[in-house]
């Protein structure tokens, strides 16, 4: 099975907030770079277009959710 755009861009999305958590945690973050910011330096530019903030806002409330329960 193939993963489709969607698919690919919402595991990145995931990825690249754990990889932003993970560097905010150790003072690792260039300055002012926000969430967003990283994600967007982070998502292939082949599957650009799936990318929105809101889908980037609601992998976030999932993943933070997910992981406070």
């Amino acid at each position: 099975m193939t993963l489709t755009d969607k698919e690919k861009m919402v595991a990145i999305i995931s990825n690249g907030i754990a990889v932003f958590s993970l560097l905010q945690e150790r003072d690792s973050l260039p300055e002012n770079t926000t969430m967003y910011d990283f994600v967007l330096k982070v998502v292939p530019e082949d599957i650009k277009s799936e990318l929105s903030i809101e889908l980037i806002d609601e992998v976030f409330q999932y993943v933070s959710s997910a992981h406070s329960s």
